[in-house]
């Protein structure tokens, strides 16, 4: 498709006849005033309303998306665009058309990315709900610059404008809202230079209730960002549950452990002894995960990770599996000549424990390691 504007000025589109001419009439007196060469496309996602008719009545072109989802309308938007930098925004009236030369300058500039920044902006009173306002957005925004470190305040800010080759690239793929997402996610993790301009929101102007569903949308966001981030999903969760488990496990092996008024004995090593466990399966699921990613390539390599993961095999794995495994083994043949000692008789719980929960510990975790350094091969199968 050869480029024949700078911009394409894209509304998704469900059903929006009320607010439709309203967003189309801005966006043109825009381009107008600006001199800006653009265009301005409809992405409808199966509209019964007659928005198709009043988006080509007022001079758009309408690109139709048959896959439901706002993320699938954009997608298949940006994929009909013309422009060389594409704005995206609600046809809803909620954003402001009227007045987007701030992400075009910064589009100018190189920014392969522009999100708009609400907060900053200006939201009008009742344009967003206090639910998403005070909890939904920052917290989401929080985590995801956890996860994913940048500058970017307002996460999910529907006006954003981008470098359509750029973005294309990024093959994104969800169809949902969380597309939102994924778009800044994705530009993150590739290293696109992103910038953030102040926009304002305000009441939309249609009747019938959003699209968007406060808490399944909120927790596909939040999937996302979990599910493209193995380490603070299993890594960080992992190595924290098996370092707190290990020393609890060492210090107890050697005697109950007094804090305070409060005494930890062998009850407390057993749980330790599961934390270490989980925290080996956690750890493993990362690596599973990388393993996973460098082969499909849906999230970018992380060189450090990728460079240890070069100098594993499922040779190296498998034998220290095997170790572990024997030292538990061994272990557990120690608690066993202890207790024929007593003529197989009664033992002390206290003192039994502080050998067999170990051993339990090493057997378990050795096999573990085994069989996940098979499926970590298997998983590097190629298959033709």
């Amino acid at each position: 498709m050869s480029e024949q504007f700078e911009l394409t000025i894209l509304m998704p589109c469900l059903n929006e006849a009320e607010t439709l001419e309203t967003c189309i009439n801005k966006a043109k007196t825009f381009l107008e005033e600006s001199g800006v060469n653009g265009e301005i496309v409809i992405a409808d996602n199966g509209s019964t309303d007659g928005s198709r008719e009043i988006a080509t009545r007022c001079g758009a072109r309408v690109v139709p998306v048959e896959e439901r989802g706002y993320g699938a309308a954009l997608i298949g938007g940006c994929n009909g665009a013309l422009g060389k930098y594409v704005i995206m925004g609600d046809a809803d009236d909620s954003y402001d058309f009227l007045h987007l030369m701030p992400f075009v300058e910064k589009l100018r500039e190189g920014y392969d990315l522009v999100m708009g920044n609400r907060f900053k902006g200006g939201i009008e009173p009742g344009a967003m709900p206090p639910l998403h306002k005070y909890l939904g957005n920052p917290v989401l925004s929080f985590i995801a610059r956890l996860f994913y470190p940048s500058e970017i305040g307002d996460y999910h800010c529907g006006l954003r404008g981008y470098n359509r080759e750029a973005i294309l690239g990024l093959n994104l793929v969800t169809t949902g809202m969380e597309y939102a997402s994924e778009m800044v996610v994705k530009a993150t993790l590739n290293h696109l230079k992103i910038a953030e301009v102040p926009t304002t929101l305000k009441k939309d102007g249609r009747s019938h209730a959003p699209h968007l569903r406060s808490w399944s949308d909120g927790w596909r966001h939040l999937k996302f960002l979990l599910m493209h981030s193995p380490n603070w999903l299993f890594m960080y969760p992992g190595l924290f549950l098996l370092a707190i488990g290990l020393i609890l496990t060492i210090v107890i092996g050697v005697g109950d452990l007094t804090i305070g008024n409060v005494g930890l004995g062998v009850h407390t090593m057993m749980y330790a002894a599961a934390a270490m466990m989980v925290g080996v399966n956690l750890v493993m699921f990362s690596l599973f995960t990388r393993t996973y990613a460098r082969i499909t390539g849906f999230i970018p390599a992380e060189k450090k990770i990728d460079a240890w993961l070069d100098k594993t095999s499922t040779e190296k794995g498998v034998v220290i599996g095997l170790l572990l495994f024997l030292a538990g083994l061994i272990t557990t043949i120690v608690a066993f000549v202890i207790w024929g000692h007593t003529g197989f008789g009664a033992l002390s719980p206290e003192r039994m424990m502080r050998i067999t929960i170990p051993a339990m510990l090493l057997i378990v975790i050795g096999i573990e390691i085994i069989f996940g350094s098979f499926f970590m091969g298997i998983l590097h199968i190629k298959h033709k």
